[in-house]
């Protein structure tokens, strides 16, 4: 039987917010190997915290913001080869760094772990993440660190309100209404709305509880946001 590939996009936030959430991890872990029964995954690393300190540090230096990217880029790749070896994966080959090496990588294994790929403007992880399921056809899961999408910061405002539905054309309005600099903390990148909205690639936004991943995975009701129609 012919495995459905999913774009998993997994938060920095998620993986080192502070320090490396081991507990979290734990629970991922489980829950990708238990899956892979019926999916190969492609889990793209966003940078976390540790790539918001490298562009921080460059913007007080006065660095332009290309080198601020690139620093960006470098935590991603940073944060998924620590998860290859946190699945006790050691490929001697590394992480891609191409979407045609990601191809070949995922031919053989389950489990492909990457970074942000090739170098593009106004870009982060999640734009790696929505051109693979552009690629690959795929169902695109963005995790990150609040339950879905809503209609402002929760983290800032009591009043924030959740938005369980939403149509590309309105998400990629929302995602457009933000001004874009690296390291930025909306749930999906401005270039990520683009792709979704012209490839019309169905996306599910949610938090880290993982029973909601778990059940998305099988087609049952989650807690989170869906991006369709």
């Amino acid at each position: 039987m012919k495995k459905d590939v999913v774009i998993l996009s997994l938060g920095g936030s998620l993986i080192i917010p502070d320090k490396v959430d081991i507990k979290f991890l734990e629970k991922f872990k489980k829950v990708i190997l238990k899956n892979t029964k019926k999916y190969k995954f492609v889990i793209s690393c966003g940078g976390g915290s540790i790539a918001r300190k490298y562009i921080s540090a460059l913007k007080k230096g006065g660095l332009n913001q290309k080198l601020q990217n690139y620093s960006g880029i470098s935590a991603t790749r940073m944060n998924a080869r620590f998860m290859n070896y946190f699945f006790n994966k050691d490929p001697e080959y590394g992480i891609p760094h191409t979407t045609e090496t990601l191809k070949k990588y995922l031919k053989k294994d389950d489990i492909v772990f990457c970074g942000a790929l090739e170098y593009k403007p106004k870009q982060t992880s999640d734009s790696t993440s929505a051109k693979l399921a552009k690629v690959f056809k795929a169902l695109f899961i963005n995790l990150t660190n609040v339950s879905g999408l809503y209609d402002k910061n929760p983290k800032k405002y009591k009043n924030a309100k959740f938005i369980p539905k939403i149509s590309w054309k309105n998400f990629n309005k929302m995602a457009k209404a933000i001004k874009y600099h690296p390291g930025q903390h909306f749930v999906l990148d401005q270039t990520a709305s683009e792709i979704i909205l012209k490839e019309k690639i169905k996306t599910y936004i949610i938090g880290k509880d993982l029973r909601q991943l778990e059940n998305a995975l099988k087609k049952k009701k989650f807690k989170g946001t869906v991006i369709f129609e």
